[in-house]
């Protein structure tokens, strides 16, 4: 097996590195996704980035997630899922590894300044897959590092 990643687009955000960077790092920050995906506004600026049904699959799962400093938990088709931080460098990234997932998942949430006031962010997503489930789940890693990107950047 090997080490396959998937990249999504590089987001905005209007915001100093210092503070997205605060903002991922203790994921109890992240409880505000639940509310800010009720709000008619982002789902409307979601909805033109990502398939309508999409929006309501990352809807249900955001209301299943719950949040510590160091750890998100969510329930999916595959069963309950958590992604613990296991590697932290201010302001630069933060990299997750999943636990209780079918196969051996990682994300690093990449960040850099642009200018004084604005960041750069990327989410990848990587997995430990063989050559043959590769074709298999290339599509919908790609799909996640875009979604959770989506997701990331309308935090505030």
């Amino acid at each position: 097996m090997s080490l396959s990643k998937f990249e999504s687009e590089i987001k905005y955000l209007s915001q100093p590195i210092e503070t997205v960077y605060d903002r991922y790092a203790d994921l109890r920050n992240l409880e505000g996704l639940k509310e800010r995906l009720n709000d008619p506004e982002v789902i409307s600026r979601l909805a033109s980035q990502v398939p309508a049904d999409k929006v309501e699959e990352m809807k249900k799962y955001a209301q299943s997630m719950t949040f510590d400093a160091d750890s998100l938990n969510l329930s999916t088709p595959m069963g309950a899922i958590t992604l613990r931080i296991v590697e932290r460098e201010a302001p630069k990234y933060i990299k997750f590894q999943s636990e209780g997932s079918p196969l051996p998942l990682y994300v690093w949430i990449q960040l850099l300044p642009h200018g004084e006031a604005e960041t750069k962010m990327r989410i990848t997503v990587g997995a430990e897959v063989n050559f043959f489930m590769k074709g298999m789940v290339s599509k919908p890693l790609k799909q996640a590092a875009e979604g959770l990107a989506n997701i990331l950047s309308m935090v505030r």
